[in-house]
């Protein structure tokens, strides 16, 4: 299906590491319940905000934080279930929420759960929901609602995108996917006040899963009420929707029964804002108070003018832009056109010249930052002669004979001038002439979907992004890649690829942590060989920020809001 357009960077909640995933110890207090420390990429990269700024010029009003969705003309859902983009997402973590989510350390600890509990085969989690855990009305939460939302989510008549790929190893699971049944047995109420889920192997994510949003508790009064409910919605997040203006925008209020405790920032306001060129000018003329996300950070054009302002704040991310391939569609069934492309690409000077340095060049499909990376992996370098040479072994000799080429791409940030670039170099480097069509993100996602569903009907080649919804080496390669799998758009398939993966995917034991990384590592030079992407760079996390708003914290994974009664206007 859809190649999550940076979706799970969720820039409210963020996700944890694999080290922690690999841990999965018992976590039993209301408190505390970190499973590891963060990296020492995490660690170095994570911020606060900053505290001074160039003045506003527009007014700010007292009460609301002003926050645009970028990329979108609207948003395509609400449902936790089927969050799709990222800047859907973005809205979602604000209204709803899940059993576990993360601090500003990227440590993993309770949310809707008090705490947890693994048995000693790494295969039953038990979780205690958290003492007046309510919804957005008031009603109270229980173990009963996370099973129905769980096997919601799995359902055929939603039809969560990744729900086969996300919730698999849930045992019985994949039956209610298929239709088979109504509920999963492995995810069983034990009362009121517990909730078990049972997996069929000690699974080294499955905590890190659990923060994103396809997991997050919705209140079935609610989504049953009528096809209208997410004009309304709530959850067990700090705000609920006040009003959706179709079109134009989506105010939020708080949820007084957000069992942190009420927001400090009654209101947030977010227009949608279909470019980032356009919110960075309404940031200018003082009419945000937030420019710039994971997916669309402030336009590299700019950078030279806000790099020396306070307000101005970058950030690694645990993102990979690339160029994927259709490889059911010709040329690119030929993985020597597929490496000629990618020997074209003159990665250094996209980075640093095109993009003014806002991005770090890209030789392998893992981020740098992300565990795993500290295990070497030999890239495909730029190198026009071998281009042209492996272009000729595919038979098409000064390009000649080849089907018409064209690549895709959504309308959002600075893919515009991206895609440009990379097609100067094609033609520059194999006499190649690819013709470049472009998609507003929604329709463009949607072209991914058919791209999965029906190949010969689906985009030729198309450049895209994918950031971390838990920053672990099987999101990025298992997810994406492994044969069959939801989001491998692409369709590409090897079976030794497939094997390391499903290795590693299931050595969940913080003892086996080495070997694990070791098959990822090996599945990926796998990746690389073949072609399966051209992965072109990782994403600086650039953003622009008002000293008004306190309680932000900026991490490799995006803002964060440690403690939401401390979110405050100054």
């Amino acid at each position: 299906m859809r190649a999550r357009l940076l979706s799970t960077i969720s820039t409210i909640i963020v996700l944890v590491t694999v080290l922690a995933a690999c841990g999965q110890p018992a976590a039993q207090q209301p408190t505390s319940a970190p499973n590891a420390q963060p990296t020492a990429e995490v660690a170095a990269t994570t911020a606060a905000v900053p505290t001074t700024a160039a003045p506003a010029t527009g007014a700010a009003p007292a009460d609301t934080l002003r926050w645009p969705v970028e990329g979108l003309s609207d948003l395509t859902s609400l449902d936790p279930a089927k969050p799709g983009d990222a800047p859907n997402n973005t809205v979602i973590t604000l209204i709803f929420s899940g059993l576990v989510r993360l601090d500003a350390n990227l440590e993993v600890q309770p949310d809707g759960a008090s705490g947890w509990k693994v048995s000693d085969d790494g295969k039953v989690y038990t979780f205690t929901i958290r003492d007046g855990l309510k919804f957005g009305d008031g009603s109270a939460v229980t173990a009963n609602d996370f099973v129905y939302s769980i096997n919601r989510a799995l359902s055929p008549e939603v039809g969560a995108f990744a729900a086969s790929s996300h919730f698999g190893h849930i045992v019985g699971a994949q039956d209610v996917v298929d239709g088979k049944a109504k509920t999963a047995s492995g995810v069983k109420a034990i009362d009121d006040k517990t909730l078990e889920v049972t997996l069929d192997a000690p699974i080294a994510y499955f905590l890190a899963l659990l923060t994103y949003a396809d997991t997050f508790v919705v209140p079935q009064k609610l989504v049953e009420g009528g096809a209208n409910w997410q004009e309304s919605a709530y959850g067990t997040g700090p705000y609920k929707v006040k009003e959706w203006k179709r079109g134009q925008s989506i105010l939020l209020e708080t949820n007084p029964n957000y069992w942190q405790g009420q927001p400090g920032i009654p209101k947030i306001l977010m227009p949608f804002t279909k470019d980032s060129e356009t919110a960075y000018q309404l940031y200018q003329t003082g009419e945000l108070d937030i420019e710039g996300s994971g997916q669309n950070p402030v336009p590299a054009a700019h950078i030279p003018d806000v790099q020396g302002q306070p307000d101005f704040k970058s950030a690694a991310q645990l993102t990979t832009r690339y160029i994927g391939f259709n490889v059911e569609k010709p040329p690119f069934n030929n993985v020597d056109v597929r490496r000629a492309f990618a020997l074209a690409v003159d990665k250094p000077t996209l980075a640093n010249q095109v993009l003014a340095g806002g991005v770090v060049a890209a030789d392998r499909i893992l981020p740098t930052g992300l565990v795993g990376t500290q295990l070497p992996i030999k890239p495909l370098a730029y190198d026009p002669a071998a281009a042209k040479d492996a272009l000729t072994k595919a038979g098409f000799t000064d390009a000649q004979g080849l089907p018409e080429i064209t690549l895709a791409y959504g309308q959002e940030g600075d893919n515009e001038t991206v895609v440009q670039a990379l097609q100067s170099m094609w033609e520059q480097n194999l006499g190649v002439k690819v013709k470049l069509q472009s998609f507003e993100l929604a329709t463009f996602s949607k072209n991914l979907d058919t791209t999965y569903y029906t190949p010969t009907e689906g985009l030729q080649f198309y450049y895209s992004v994918w950031g971390a919804d838990y920053p672990d080496p099987q999101n990025f390669l298992s997810l994406l890649l492994h044969t069959g799998n939801p989001n491998n758009n692409g369709h590409f398939s090897d079976a030794q690829f497939d094997q390391l993966v499903e290795e590693a995917d299931t050595l969940g034991d913080r003892t086996q942590i080495e070997r694990r990384l070791q098959l990822y590592n090996q599945a990926e030079q796998i990746a690389i060989d073949k072609v399966a992407w051209i992965p072109l760079f990782y994403p600086k996390l650039n953003i622009l920020v008002r000293p008004r708003v306190e309680g932000i914290v900026l991490t490799p994974q995006g803002l964060i809001v440690p403690d939401w009664s401390k979110l405050k206007l100054k």
